[in-house]
């Protein structure tokens, strides 16, 4: 392996501008992970006009701080206060919480920012050997491979995340329709623009991410906060004893690979990574009983996972250029936006982006450990910002920002609608994940199938005569068709059982 481009990389993060814009973004994203609703994804979402008068590489790594940053931002709330700031800190509620009335918040705070750190370094030094093998594997793909990947990323997203199977689908369907909106790439015919000339070229990602994303999510959460803020609890003997930095080693080592691996599948990211990681440590302890009621292992999985499944999901944006969740999707617009396109051919064309971003990371989780503890106060204190003095501003803020993109006014009118439509698809049940992702993946399917099918002579078969989109059309078939067989199993041991008992 040549280390010449690795180091390079580290010359990158270097600069000054860099290392301003990767402290920038693990702080808001730290701040971001505190403040309940607002995730990531909806973040990056708002701020995204903001990176178009940056470097590529000082955008992105801006822009990834934000994202593991939140990881960690959503513990503290869910441990001082039962408050989870993210998804994946849901499930750190249980014994974070508990040991916070224990009196012993600091050691689950320590626990959660050691747990993270070395979640998201083993993650990152993963990344950096596994990444390029992937690339380089990745070279071989062509428009028939390219069309199963993006058929199994949206799938695997629309029924592996957490919610509703069915209304991911029909999100991710909506996403596809809106995809081929505007001109025809093959044929210059007009597709769904009814005579308007703004629709010509297609729908712009930044609006559709800002409002489902950055206006749906404030909509939305002025509704949920509503509640009184209980005080927090008091924090206390940061560092944890060594019985419990024993007790938790074990736990934080599965979390990290677990995260890992999870995290690079389209679907699984830091909320299902963190939830699997907990039911793993309750199901291996000798005693579970104690899990709910402040188990050290149950802080120390999930904050482990999730920050290694935040950086592993990079490793199928950056190497073939599929999103695996709704903020890695934001990301992917937004390296599109810079001109620069995610794929096999990045790490060889802009490796000084590629490791540029890989090994700022190292530095984004160093900053994030130094600065977790020092900083609860603060956070707790901006808990107790009322949502009625944050949302305007925030959505004037992405008002003014959607409109410096082009200067144009229908993308206003695109973001409130597309923000009435993500109040909507959260009121009813519906994650804007899948819809983002399949607009995101949208085009890329559309063309590379034709280009496929132009290839196979309009043969659909020959897509199984290649290897790799063989294997994957098998495996997109398979995960289509699971829940049906598993549900056909179910009721024949049903009425197995059934007739057993007569």
């Amino acid at each position: 392996m040549d280390l010449t481009p690795v180091l390079d990389g580290f010359a990158v993060v270097a600069e000054p501008a860099n290392l301003l814009y990767c402290l920038l973004g693990v702080v808001i994203g730290m701040l971001i992970g505190v403040l309940p609703g607002l995730g990531p994804a909806a973040t990056i979402a708002i701020l995204l006009p903001l990176t178009f008068g940056i470097e590529p590489v000082t955008a992105i790594i801006m822009l990834a701080g934000i994202f593991y940053g939140a990881q960690y931002g959503g513990t503290i709330t869910s441990v001082l206060l039962k408050l989870p700031g993210e998804a994946s800190s849901v499930v750190t509620v249980f014994d974070g919480h508990a040991m916070a009335k224990q009196g012993r918040a600091g050691t689950a705070l320590g626990i959660a920012a050691i747990g993270s750190f070395v979640g998201g370094t083993v993650s990152i030094v993963a990344l950096s050997l596994l990444a390029p093998l992937v690339a380089g594997f990745a070279l071989d793909f062509g428009p028939p491979e390219y069309t199963a990947l993006a058929l199994l990323g949206i799938l695997l997203v629309s029924t592996v995340s957490s919610g509703n199977r069915l209304k991911a689908l029909i999100a991710a369907c909506l996403g596809l329709l809106l995809a081929t909106v505007g001109r025809d790439g093959f044929t210059a015919a007009e597709r769904f623009t009814f005579d308007n000339l703004s629709l010509a070229d297609g729908l712009d990602f930044v609006p559709i991410a800002m409002g489902l994303f950055g206006l749906g999510e404030i909509l939305y959460n002025l509704e949920q906060r509503h509640r009184a803020t209980q005080a927090p609890a008091a924090v206390a003997n940061v560092w944890p004893s060594r019985t419990d930095l024993r007790q938790s080693s074990g736990a934080i080592g599965r979390g990290s690979v677990l995260g890992f691996v999870l995290g690079i599948l389209p679907g699984g990211g830091a909320t299902l990574s963190s939830l699997a990681a907990y039911a793993i440590e309750k199901r291996r302890a000798k005693d579970p009983s104690r899990f709910g009621k402040g188990a050290v292992e149950g802080v120390a999985a999930p904050e482990s996972a999730n920050n290694a499944a935040a950086t592993s999901s990079f490793i199928p944006l950056l190497t073939l250029g599929i999103p695996a969740n709704a903020t890695m999707a934001v990301i992917f617009g937004a390296l599109l936006i810079q001109g620069v396109t995610p794929g096999p051919q990045l790490v060889s064309e802009e490796p000084e982006l590629f490791w540029g971003v890989v090994n700022s990371m190292y530095l984004g989780n160093i900053l994030l450990l130094i600065m977790s503890i020092p900083l609860v106060g603060l956070f707790v204190k901006i808990l107790r910002v009322r949502a009625t003095v944050l949302a305007p501003i925030t959505v004037l803020i992405t008002l003014i920002g959607v409109y410096t993109v082009n200067n144009d006014v229908f993308d206003i009118v695109l973001v409130i609608a597309f923000g009435a439509l993500g109040y909507l698809m959260k009121k009813l049940g519906f994650d804007p994940g899948p819809l983002v992702l399949a607009f995101v993946l949208g085009s890329l399917l559309e063309e590379s199938l034709r280009r496929s099918l132009l290839i196979f002579d309009g043969n659909p078969a020959g897509f199984f005569g290649r290897p790799i989109s063989g294997v994957l059309l098998g495996a997109f078939v398979l995960v289509a068709v699971w829940p049906l067989i598993r549900r056909a199993r179910q009721r024949s041991r049903e009425r197995s059982s059934a007739s057993t008992r007569v």
